[in-house]
């Protein structure tokens, strides 16, 4: 069932032969379902940011320059414009260009008239699955020169070849035409099409084939692409599976058991055993979710023809695949409702469900559907009609239902209502009755109609929304007419009463079906499941309306002017739509504690409005910042989705499509069409329209700027910042545009000669990531903007100039150096040439230097965190220990406006070097340790065996056992209730020269009251010495692997309300007046990891305590210390609407003097600008951790 169809108004009654004839040649002329599976509806002008899928460098484009065909809603509006417009001297001329692109790709036509853009301005195409459609109204007796053009996702055009097509107008009319992708000098035909409903009226008498007419609201017949119809006269079905061919070389598992199966199951009962069984096997295993996806992927093509159906032999009536459809649909409802279905799961099987026949109980009787069987013995019919409609209908039906009986039934009903009063009244009755009865089986019925089969089982509050909504909608329906939509009381009105009764509808099925429910509960549970899914589809016709007329009122530039006049109310029906598209994802079971923190922020902003000030700071800018946060967010839930989809489909539907022999159009296709269909399309268009009027107000060009600097060398894209991602045909410096990070990623470990990189993803300035860059000189910024994403990526290849400032950021070609390097310029200016190694250990490792022998003095004991020394703790444990002694003076301390520098400490002891090498010693694994240390300095990361012995030392090392004496000590330290976190201090780390920010690992939440997984920390710590990353950190920067030791810092752990990163000189433009915080909620992990989102980022002068607001925060998640002493946190969605740093410029202005306070203080006691870790407990501020800033 596909609900959208129920826009469809006009009835059956067209020609049969012009509506069978303009399916075959004119396919953009779209019933409902197409626009709702194939592509999105949008405006022909849109131009917005893309679902991100990166992986393989692509990326799904759900807009910019890319135009999807009318919703049905829109259609209809045209027709009625065309009936007004039509008249003499007019042409409405339907285009088709019969032709597919590659994926991300779109088709334009530019023209020497101005409907055409005067040859300046391409008018996009619409996508559909049988090629690129517009419609377009020209002045008749006019001769048009054109031509086709392919936009790439770059933006650049590939044009057609050879001399302009040229076109005569007639004097008026609407025709249609088709046309072949560089077919310059091919013969164009016009045929004319119907005014009314763009039906052609060429006509064509239809003795024995039709293929599928526009009557009906079945996604089998909006999307059928099996063989035509054949009416029949005798029992004549011809087996056309003899052409057949399964393809299963490589195939395995469950792809390999579904393409087997289907090869035993020549009709369609038969198919749907095959699923059942497939997914009753894997419902207990780790296969569920490939079993769903394969169900899915096959269920689709059976419906849509491209896998046919034939008869087996036998009669097998419909009840037999009620009785199959009703099993699969309580396995889908069980699966549905289980703790640990992953939201893929659930999206895989809202597309299954629209593919099951019903299973009611007129259905699942004996002899079901038996009204056809009346209708082919009336006497008041042709013969030649009855036995047609006995021997392709009838006898089919009863023998071995499938999707081409509804096909043919809808042909048959289009033929037999062509001519009105061709055949009695009470014939075409009783067939548009079994025509009813026939789509109610296949659930194929109109979302009005799917809504009134539950109205029974409803109560009254659920019936008075149903009936307010289909009042709405049929109001709106009949608004067709009108010009002007947008922000329309009645809009609105329907997209509320939708919401309030898919609330209605979806809290009715949360509560599962219970296993003693009756046959008839389970089918009225069915037609419920499908009113949701139909409400959901019907959802993303309202949006796209809204949005293509948000666009014509001017989009996102209207909306950034009346910012710009402080005149905000225009922006309340574009957060209300958003918030009604956020809220139809939630009710899908995509993520719905994110899509509900996601609401209350939009509906908060909303009812906040702008204020001239807030605090100190212009009120514009803050209240700019503070949508731009949620509006990340948001689209960053449309991001995830996609890239669901584009994990879930590709590679499946590759594998399948090879072995059913499905077209490679329809392989390649699949996953951008089922993006492009969904809500989740007009959320992710409404949030790159309104972040793009965002950017303009508070001056933002979508870039962020990390480390500054110009760079210069090849420009490089790849997937990830790794080891062996760039082609070993590159030479010299390299600029590397990146698709994801997850912050802990060693710049140039992936590449030595890596001297700028382009994140195309926010990322915390002071997350490891971050850091390290800043340490390797490496030029590091972001990009959030998909044009400049575009324009940078027309430079891939080519060497180019990257420059990096505070105030702007710019990408040009540049002429390469004549001896192929580069220099790498700070904004100090600085030059520091990038090199192949470091060949030398850093010198302030080479202090830390200590023996790994067992007989050094502290191994194997415990030293309080006072007694922490570099030589015997490492960096991090000795500056913790000196952060101990400062924070008692810290009390005395106050900035110039009296804001104190006051902080504490948490309790803390050190295990310090020798003791890992001590239980090696005493496990008797020291020999085999020392020989894989030996092996792992020569090792290439390219041939895998790094990996491998990098996995040796780390289980060797996991399995150690820190002494008993050790624990004893440390429980005599810290009470044995108290919550610990074991943290790394290693010899090379927290050095002025080498950071190593994130490189090692720590672990929270351990307690002393479970002894074994407090051993076990520490024996992970220990390993993280032997990380991939950690061995080729260390490489690059010359330090021997046989050197490396690990001290162990324990530390109270804290319950914070927020972490913070500080640094005492502003990274971005190297202010020494400023320092520059960033701030998550809960345990600061969150900064560290480069976690999606942005954190709070705000700047704080040391000596005006002028608090300036830079960013605020929409990382979805707070990650706190609760729960069991495990070793693991508890994940919390947060919803920053309830968050005092979002929402009170006051208290931002206190903490933001507060930090800065600290980060001054801190800066004076160490002598040189510092890295800050720490978080707020209450009014209390801790520090946990400071390293020299690298600068």
């Amino acid at each position: 069932m596909d609900c959208v169809r129920s826009l469809h108004t006009s009835t059956s009654s067209s020609s049969s032969c012009s509506q069978l004839l303009r399916h075959k040649r004119f396919g953009f002329l779209h019933n409902q379902l197409e626009c709702r599976r194939s592509v999105a509806a949008l405006g022909n002008k849109t131009s917005f940011r893309s679902l991100h899928h990166k992986s393989n460098s692509l990326r799904i484009l759900c807009g910019v320059g890319v135009s999807p065909p009318q919703s049905i809603e829109e259609e209809k509006e045209t027709k009625m414009k065309s009936k007004s417009k039509d008249g003499h001297g007019k042409v409405w001329l339907n285009i088709r260009l019969d032709h597919q692109v590659d994926f991300g790709e779109s088709i334009a036509v530019l023209g020497s008239s101005k409907e055409l853009g005067s040859w300046k301005k391409k008018v996009p195409l619409n996508w559909t699955e049988s090629g690129w459609v517009c419609q377009l109204e020209f002045k008749g007796d006019e001769a048009i020169e054109y031509k086709f053009v392919t936009v790439r996702a770059d933006k650049s055009m590939l044009w057609e070849g050879g001399d302009n097509r040229v076109l005569k107008l007639p004097s008026g009319g609407s025709f249609g035409m088709v046309c072949h992708w560089n077919a310059i000098g091919e013969n164009v035909d016009l045929f004319p099409l119907d005014k009314e409903d763009g039906v052609e009226l060429k006509g064509s008498s239809v003795a024995k084939t039709a293929s599928t007419p526009e009557v009906g609201t079945s996604p089998f017949v909006g999307q059928w692409k099996g063989n035509a119809i054949s009416f029949m006269r005798s029992n004549e079905h011809r087996d056309r599976e003899s052409g057949r061919n399964w393809d299963t070389s490589g195939l395995e598992g469950l792809s390999l058991k579904l393409v087997e199966g289907d090869r035993n199951a020549r009709n369609w009962w038969r198919k749907l055993e095959v699923v059942r069984d497939i997914l009753l096997e894997s419902s207990q295993s780790e296969e569920r979710l490939s079993a769903l996806i394969n169900s899915s992927i096959y269920l689709k093509w059976i419906n849509t023809g491209q896998i046919p159906c034939f008869e087996g032999g036998g009669h097998h009536r419909p009840n037999r695949h009620a009785e199959i459809s009703r099993v699969i649909f309580r396995e889908l409802e069980r699966i549905s409702c289980r703790k640990d279905t992953l939201p893929q799961e659930v999206l895989v099987i809202r597309k299954i469900h629209p593919c099951l026949p019903s299973f009611k109980a007129e259905f699942t009787a004996s002899v079901p559907l038996t009204r056809i069987r009346d209708i082919a013995h009336r006497n008041d019919i042709p013969h030649d009609l009855k036995q047609e409609i006995k021997h392709t209908i009838q006898n089919k039906l009863h023998r071995n239902a499938g999707p081409e009986d509804l096909i043919a039934t809808e042909a048959m009903l289009a033929r037999i209502t062509k001519n009105p009063g061709q055949y009695s009244e009470a014939f075409v009755e009783q067939f548009k009755i079994f025509h009813h009865e026939l789509k109610d089986f296949f659930n194929a019925g109109s979302l009005a109609e799917q809504l009134e089969s539950i109205k029974e089982s409803i109560d009254d509050k659920g019936c008075s929304a149903l009936t307010l909504f289909l009042e709405c909608k049929k109001g709106l329906d009949a608004s067709a007419e009108s010009s002007k939509v947008m922000g329309s009381d009645l809009l609105f009105k329907t997209m509320q009463s939708l919401s309030a009764l898919r609330n209605i509808i979806s809290k009715g099925l949360e509560s599962g079906l219970r296993n003693d429910a009756s046959d008839a509960a389970i089918a009225m549970r069915q037609k419920w499941r499908l009113c949701e899914i139909g409400l959901e589809d019907y959802s993303f016709i309202l949006l796209s309306r809204f949005a293509n007329e948000l666009e014509a009122m001017g989009g996102a530039h209207w909306l950034a002017q009346n910012v710009k006049s402080k005149d905000v109310s225009s922006w309340n029906d574009p957060l209300g739509a958003l918030i009604v598209g956020v809220h139809q994802l939630r009710l899908s079971g995509w993520k719905p504690e994110e899509c509900a923190a996601i609401e209350n922020e939009l509906l908060a902003w909303k009812t906040r409005g702008l204020s001239e000030t807030e605090a100190s700071e212009d009120g514009k800018t803050i209240w700019g910042l503070r949508h731009k946060a949620t509006l990340d967010r948001a689209r960053r839930l449309t991001e995830e989705y996609s890239e669901a989809l584009l994990q879930i489909f590709p590679q499946n539907v590759q594998v399948l499509g090879k072995a059913f022999g499905i077209p490679e159009n329809s392989v390649r296709t699949y996953a951008e069409a089922e993006i492009r269909a969904g809500v989740i399309f007009q959320v992710s268009k409404l949030c790159t329209l309104l972040l793009k009027a965002v950017r303009t107000t508070i001056g933002s060009q979508g870039w962020d700027v990390i480390v500054p600097g110009t760079a210069m060398g090849t420009l490089v894209q790849v997937e990830r910042i790794v080891p062996g991602s760039i082609p070993s045909s590159v030479k010299g410096p390299v600029v590397l545009v990146v698709n994801k990070a997850d912050g802990d990623e060693e710049v140039t470990a992936a590449g030595s000669n890596i001297v700028g990189v382009l994140l195309l993803q926010e990322l915390p300035h002071l997350s490891h990531l971050g850091v390290r860059a800043r340490q390797e000189k490496v030029v590091f910024v972001t990009c959030e903007d998909d044009d400049k994403v575009a324009d940078i990526q027309k430079h891939k290849g080519k060497y180019v100039r990257l420059e990096a400032s505070s105030s702007s950021v710019d990408i040009h070609p540049s002429s390469e150096n004549s001896n192929g390097n580069v220099a790498v310029k700070n904004l100090s200016g600085v030059v520091a040439p990038k090199v192949e190694s470091r060949g030398t250990p850093d010198s302030s490792w080479s202090a830390a230097k200590t023996s790994e022998s067992k007989q050094g003095v502290y191994a194997g004991g415990v030293l309080l965190l006072a007694d922490a020394k570099a030589h015997n703790s490492g960096a991090k444990a000795a500056a913790c220990g000196s952060l101990a002694s400062l924070a008692a003076a810290s009390d005395k301390v106050f900035s110039d406006q009296g804001v104190p520098a006051s902080f504490n400490v948490p309790a803390g002891a050190v295990i310090p070097f020798g003791s890992m090498e001590l239980a090696l010693e005493q496990s008797k694994s020291m020999e085999s340790f020392r020989s894989v240390i030996d092996k792992i300095e020569t090792l290439k990361p390219e041939s895998g065996e790094l990996d491998k012995v990098c996995g040796q030392l780390q289980e060797l090392i996991s399995s150690l056992q820190p002494s008993k004496d050790i624990i004893d000590r440390i429980a005599k330290i810290f009470p044995g209730n108290s919550r610990l976190i074991v943290r790394s201090s290693a010899n090379v780390e927290d050095l002025a020269g080498m950071s190593a920010a994130g490189l090692y690992d720590s672990i929270p939440n351990v307690s002393l009251s479970n002894p074994t997984v407090f051993a076990s920390s520490i024996s992970r710590v220990w390993a993280s010495l032997y990380t991939r990353r950690a061995v080729l950190s260390r490489r690059i920067a010359g330090v021997p692997q046989k050197d490396a030791t690990m001290a162990i810092l324990v530390q109270e752990m804290l319950s914070p309300d927020l972490s913070f990163v500080l640094h005492t000189v502003s990274p971005t433009d190297q202010d020494h007046n400023l320092v520059e915080a960033e701030i998550a909620s809960g345990l600061g992990e969150t900064l560290a990891s480069g976690t999606r989102g942005t954190p709070w980022r705000i700047s704080s002068g040391k000596f005006d305590g002028n608090v300036r607001t830079l960013a605020f925060a929409n990382f979805s998640e707070e990650l706190l210390g609760a729960g069991p002493a495990d070793g693991e946190v508890i994940h919390l969605t947060v919803d920053y609407s309830k968050k005092p740093l979002t929402v009170d410029p006051v208290f931002r202005r206190q903490l933001g003097q507060r930090l800065g306070a600290v980060g001054f203080f801190l800066e004076q006691k160490f002598g040189c600008p510092q890295d800050v870790e720490g978080c707020v407990v209450g009014k209390d501020i801790f520090i946990v951790q400071t390293r020299p800033q690298p600068l």
